[in-house]
């Protein structure tokens, strides 16, 4: 452990000249304060290696915005970067789903089991109403947020690969019991082989059309947001009625010409 004076000479070596030799020497005789806070996170089921190794990125952290002017000692401040390093890790690794994204959330996640244990709410399942009301007004959360975490940390992850049933030919995955009752794999096939063929019918039967005839159907009819025979008429240099009357002829022999190339291709009967 350091001296007062010697922890403010080091860390006024970092701050001033960025002297990594100074700044090694706080970490490394700060570690034991990391490991010390990185043990108190093992109830999470996860590799105390790692929780440790979370606790030195913080701890690092504290050393790099240390400021020794501000007159206290670097573990007081560096405990503060610790655990926000190791309760992100935590908040990361414990569930595959995305949890405690709001500080009630996380404040729930880290103190929802101390709270249950004060009050004695030692049974699995859902919390009694006045327990929930209890721990919501003792945490500062809604019930519902008390609920709904209390489901995920009681339930925690399940994997769609577990087996069910026993080994052998009659074992399941969990995976093999979800059904989709709304999917119909044929009927969209069908549909989308449907769609793909009007496509290449209705570029085919572009081509009867000329440059300015594309240019106006597919502003007017093939957009999103169709564009006003005002604008076109002042992109053409022409009347609306004159572009109207051009979207409606080029409209008329694409028409044509798609039931002809449909004819030709078996798609619709012939007349």
């Amino acid at each position: 452990m350091l001296e007062p004076e010697e922890e403010y000479m080091l860390a006024k070596a970092w701050v001033e000249r960025e002297d990594t030799a100074s700044a090694h020497k706080l970490v490394t005789s700060h570690l034991r304060l990391a490991a010390k806070i990185a043990m108190g996170y093992r109830g999470y089921g996860l590799p105390q290696s790692e929780v440790i190794a979370e606790a030195n990125v913080g701890l690092m952290q504290a050393v790099k915005k240390f400021d020794p002017e501000k007159g206290f000692r670097l573990a007081t401040y560096a405990m503060w970067w610790i655990r926000a390093s190791i309760q992100e890790y935590v908040l990361r690794s414990w569930s595959l789903v995305k949890m405690g994204t709001t500080s009630g959330q996380k404040k729930l996640f880290f103190n929802l089991r101390k709270a249950k244990a004060r009050i004695g709410a030692y049974e699995d399942g859902d919390l009694r109403p006045e327990h929930v009301e209890k721990i919501a007004n003792d945490l500062g959360v809604t019930e519902t947020e008390v609920v709904s975490m209390n489901r995920r940390l009681s339930g925690g992850d399940a994997s769609l690969n577990a087996m069910v049933g026993t080994e052998g030919e009659s074992a399941t995955q969990w995976q093999d019991w979800l059904e989709d009752e709304s999917a119909d794999q044929a009927g969209d096939y069908e549909e989308q082989d449907e769609l793909d063929a009007r496509r290449e019918l209705l570029a085919e039967a572009m081509e009867v059309l000329n440059d300015r005839e594309k240019d106006i159907l597919a502003q007017r009819r093939l957009q999103d947001k169709p564009i006003t025979l005002e604008e076109l008429s002042g992109q053409y240099d022409v009347s609306r009625e004159r572009i109207r009357q051009i979207e409606v002829r080029a409209f008329e022999k694409l028409q044509n010409k798609m039931q002809d190339l449909a004819r030709e291709k078996g798609m619709i009967a012939a007349a």
